[in-house]
């Protein structure tokens, strides 16, 4: 029986929308949202690794569980390690690292996460789901997965690549990429332990430093697309889709 942790990094320097955990909808802090779908999936102990202080309050006083973490990582996988590296090296063996700006994420979509990874054999899962919007495979902020095979709803297939824009690329073989990854605890110490890789800096997708170097993340058929909040706009759509449940 594998033990697994979610660790959710999040701050509020983010350039785009800065102080965007703290965006509420139905005047609950996105962050809490994103906590509680995590809780809901019953896949283990849940913790938010934060440097700010303003968010680790209101996690902490909500009944969760927050952690204050280091200013100065470069990515939120590093921010994760850290936490598990203090917190959680002895106790866990799989590690998700779930984006604090999924607040309509279904606990069920997290749960299928965790049991593909373990009953498959890889470094890093992710999930994906295809595309339904044209507008999608022009925009920037939608992280694209391309497989060498299609996904079908208990498969679990090696990932190519990922990019936010390519001229060429074979649709049927091309996923919407969630902001949701599990790693093994092996894995996740050897990944931030790699230098920042040129792909990684260009494309700024971090899951390419995995992939240069040689680790094997395989993604998995997501059943819903949650929406990611990454603008104000963002925000408004998932606050109109969340107003309706």
């Amino acid at each position: 029986m594998k033990n697994t942790a979610i660790i959710i990094p999040t701050r509020l320097a983010a350039k785009r929308f800065p102080n965007k955990p703290l965006a509420k909808i139905n005047n609950i802090p996105m962050i809490l949202h994103v906590f509680n779908k995590a809780k809901e999936s019953n896949v283990g102990e849940v913790f938010v690794a934060t440097p700010d202080k303003k968010i680790f309050e209101i996690v902490n006083n909500n009944g969760g569980n927050a952690i204050l973490t280091e200013e100065n990582h470069e990515s939120g996988s590093d921010r994760v390690y850290e936490v598990y590296s203090k917190k959680l090296k002895n106790s866990v063996d799989l590690i998700i690292n779930l984006q604090g700006d999924m607040p309509n994420i279904k606990p069920n979509t997290i749960s299928k996460l965790e049991k593909l990874m373990i009953n498959n054999n890889c470094d890093i899962g992710t999930l994906a789901f295809p595309i339904r919007d044209e507008n999608e495979i022009d925009d920037i902020n939608v992280v694209k997965v391309h497989l060498d095979q299609p996904l079908k709803d208990d498969s679990f297939h090696e990932a190519k690549d990922f990019f936010r824009k390519k001229k060429d690329f074979i649709p049927e073989k091309t996923y919407h990429h969630l902001g949701l990854y599990i790693f093994t605890k092996d894995a996740l110490t050897r990944y931030v332990k790699l230098a920042r890789s040129k792909l990684e800096i260009e494309r700024n997708l971090e899951q390419m430093r995995a992939i240069e170097n040689n680790m094997v993340i395989k993604v998995g058929l997501a059943n819903s697309m949650p929406l990611s909040v990454d603008t104000e706009e963002d925000l408004i759509k998932v606050k109109k889709n969340m107003e309706k449940l």
